[in-house]
């Protein structure tokens, strides 16, 4: 269920998916910035970061 609810936000808020999956660490802040930039490359660095843990 955890994992659902995981993508489900990181669907919707990419950095709190980030967030949620590695903590407030140097992952977080870039997603935060590639997400400012554009939600898209937000998305895509997102799902890396949860995928490869």
């Amino acid at each position: 269920m955890g994992n659902l609810i995981r993508i489900i936000l990181l669907v919707i808020i990419p950095p709190v998916g980030v967030l949620f999956t590695v903590g407030l660490g140097l992952q977080f802040w870039l997603n935060l910035l590639l997400t400012l930039f554009g939600y898209f490359p937000g998305l895509v660095h997102a799902i890396w970061v949860v995928t490869r843990r």
